[in-house]
């Protein structure tokens, strides 16, 4: 019994065989191996007229594993699974080799149905009978097994990954909630003050002196800006990293900018006692660049900045002129620094090192960074400050004069 069509093993299609000699013939989609298959095929024909046997032809394209579980290492490959011992031809001369087994295999398929015989005889004197299992049907079953495990070992990785997802987002909950108290609280009282202060009637603000009316109006607006940013970088980041990143750059003289933020962030390094040293040219060239943002880059490095370096510590900033094409800036701290093995994985998205594991932050601050700079076509990256702690550079490409 010689079956001519391409068969799937699988147990969708159970095959009952009482053939004796079993064989499973591994073929793949290449034009080259097609015609050598069809000599196969045809020699497998002419031994039809000899020889009753049972053969499966599979596509290894589509069912990989039971290529992995009979340990493959060529196609087209001819298998022999019963009797066993199993063995396999492979290479371009499987004709030649068929020619030398099959007298060999006809011998051991003789000797299996004598032994089948008188074991047959035995269990009929013992009044119990069986039915012969086809060695091709659990072939079947086995490739299916494999299926399944397969498709297991991919359901645990997602279900990994999902897992991960919630537990970053968990902690990201409560960060947020954590974070966002601080600003909205200094929101709430400078908004509460000038509101208490301010007389409907006479159109004006009483007790409080102009300086103070600006001073408020101006944390109210900084510290609404902060809260903006925090939702804002989460949900950048929730997004991943296969989405654009949309940016929309104009001329932007980034050292103006730089000292902004550093007014916005002045309370927290005042709290803290820290030193400002900078060293941004006059002449450093104009960038072409997203002013928004750049401010989320520099907000997260100073911010960083602020929040490791120690008591009395100093914060520097310096801008340079690299090279005609691109401006370099740069933020130093005299903090913990990054260990040199983690200056890579340290703009890695939800990293963060050990020792800052009970810091405030939602170890994405870096990773947006980086999307940003690298959306601007330009590089970030990390190494020691001269006087220790860490020294973080960015470059943003020059307006074209």
């Amino acid at each position: 019994m010689l079956k001519h069509d391409y068969m799937k093993v699988s147990q969708d299609q159970p095959i009952y065989s009482e053939a004796p000699l079993q064989l499973l013939l591994f073929v793949d989609g290449r034009p080259k191996s097609r015609q050598q298959v069809q000599r196969i095929r045809a020699y497998l024909k002419e031994l039809e007229a000899e020889y009753s046997f049972e053969l499966q032809i599979i596509d290894v394209g589509q069912q990989p594993y039971l290529a992995e579980h009979f340990k493959l290492i060529a196609t087209p490959a001819l298998i022999k699974i019963h009797p066993e011992p199993q063995q396999t031809l492979a290479g371009s001369n499987i004709i030649a080799e068929l020619k030398n087994w099959w007298p060999r295999w006809q011998t051991a398929v003789d000797a299996f149905l004598k032994l089948q015989e008188d074991l047959q005889e035995r269990r009929e004197e013992d009044g119990r009978g069986t039915s012969p299992q086809s060695t091709i049907r659990s072939v079947a079953v086995s490739a299916e097994l494999i299926r399944l495990s397969d498709e297991i070992f991919h359901l645990k990785q997602e279900k990994e990954k999902l897992q991960e997802q919630l537990q970053f987002k968990d902690r990201v909950m409560s960060m947020l909630a954590h974070d966002l108290r601080n600003p909205l609280t200094a929101t709430a009282i400078a908004i509460e003050t000038l509101q208490s202060n301010y007389n409907v009637e006479m159109g004006e603000f009483q007790r409080l002196k102009p300086a103070m009316t600006a001073h408020l109006l101006k944390q109210a607006r900084n510290q609404t800006r902060i809260i903006d940013r925090m939702i804002a970088d989460l949900l950048q980041v929730g997004r991943g990293h296969d989405t654009e990143f949309p940016i929309v750059p104009q001329k932007l003289e980034l050292g103006k900018l730089c000292l902004e933020v550093l007014e916005e962030l002045r309370d927290r390094y005042i709290a803290k006692s820290q030193k400002i040293e900078t060293d941004i040219p006059n002449d450093l060239p104009r960038v072409y660049a997203d002013p928004e943002r750049i401010r989320q880059v520099l907000v997260n490095l100073l911010d960083n900045a602020i929040k490791y370096t120690p008591a009395g510590g100093m914060i520097s900033l310096a801008g340079l002129h690299r090279t005609t094409q691109k401006v370099q800036f740069s933020i130093g701290d005299t903090g913990p620094g990054i260990p040199q093995e983690n200056r890579d994985r340290i703009f890695e998205n939800h990293f963060r090192l050990q020792r800052d594991e009970a810091t405030d932050g939602y170890g994405i601050g870096l990773a947006l960074c980086q999307r940003i700079v690298r959306a601007h076509y330009g590089q970030i990256w990390v190494d020691s400050a001269p006087q220790g702690g860490a020294w973080f550079h960015f470059t943003l490409p020059v307006y074209p004069s």
